[in-house]
């Protein structure tokens, strides 16, 4: 990674939960001026103004202090509302960066509404966990026209360790739909496989003494297992919400494409069934889909 050492833009940040907390840690370290705007949630946003940032009052302050603004959301109506909270504010050469997991569709909508107004926009989801955010080590798939990403590639040299140009507005947030079918379609699978070998008399660790290490392993099915081997909680953090909310964009991608789409089917309802189950979906992760599936199978 590199830093831009004569930082020109200014940054503004939406969204520094679990994962915004380390890309916008990064971009300070690097001498960006940042603004965050405040959430329920104080401690990241207290810690990101102890680096250095700005809290603003509202959106609108924000966007008219920020060069590039960056919205880490949960998901593509949020991005919407804060989108719109921020449209008139938004003076034209500004840059909206949305690493979010969202609807193509809505991406393409906002671009071309913002475009009108001077307002670039670029889709930039990410791949990895909150500890590799913090570490400046995620992957980044753009969407962008080739002016947008080479004038942002500096800014993700600070806090990815990889930032891939897939191509126009909305072709980054279709590759992160098919890159989550892939993970979360694993995360149901090892879910499963873990009942099926649990039911059948075998025990986790021998489960697991065969696939680590074998080609079956990879770094998905490592911190998935630090839940299931280890009783690790926070091993692979991220939401059951957010896993049944990027399997309803990828079933409705699927869908407007005219495709057959079976096991994307099959996988978003293993995460609807458990967030319906009562789990907290807010607060339990993936890797806890094997309680779930467990549970169902009379097994623990």
């Amino acid at each position: 990674m590199t830093a831009a050492s004569t930082p020109k833009e200014t940054i503004g940040f939406v969204g520094v939960g679990l994962m915004g907390h380390g890309i916008a840690r990064n971009l300070i370290a690097a001498g960006y001026p940042m603004t965050v705007i405040g959430h329920r949630n104080r401690a990241p946003v207290e810690d990101l103004v102890g680096r250095g940032a700005t809290e603003a009052a509202s959106l609108s302050d924000l966007a008219a202090v920020s060069s590039i603004i960056f919205l880490c959301l949960t998901d593509a109506n949020v991005v919407q509302q804060v989108v719109t909270e921020m449209e008139p504010q938004l003076p034209p050469g500004t840059v909206i960066v949305d690493t979010s997991t969202s609807d193509p569709v809505v991406t393409v909508a906002l671009a071309e509404r913002l475009a009108a107004k001077g307002v670039a926009y670029c889709d930039a989801p990410l791949g990895g966990t909150p500890a590799q955010a913090e570490a400046g080590e995620l992957q980044a798939m753009v969407g962008a026209s080739d002016e947008t990403y080479a004038r942002l590639k500096p800014v993700f040299e600070c806090w990815t360790q990889r930032s891939v140009h897939i191509g126009g507005v909305g072709d980054g947030h279709r590759m992160k739909l098919v890159n989550n079918f892939l993970s979360l379609g694993y995360g149901a699978l090892y879910a499963e496989a873990l009942s099926v070998a649990r039911k059948s008399g075998l025990s986790v660790q021998q489960f697991d003494s065969v696939i680590r290490g074998g080609r079956m392993d990879c770094g998905f099915y490592q911190t998935f297992m630090g839940y299931a081997l280890e009783g690790n909680r926070d091993a692979h953090k991220f939401t059951l919400t957010n896993a049944y909310k990027d399997m309803r964009y990828v079933e409705a991608m699927a869908n407007a494409g005219g495709c057959v789409s079976t096991l994307a089917s099959a996988i978003k309802n293993s995460y609807a069934a458990a967030v319906a189950s009562g789990m907290d979906g807010a607060e339990d992760y993936v890797p806890h889909l094997t309680d779930f599936i467990g549970r169902a199978n009379g097994v623990k």
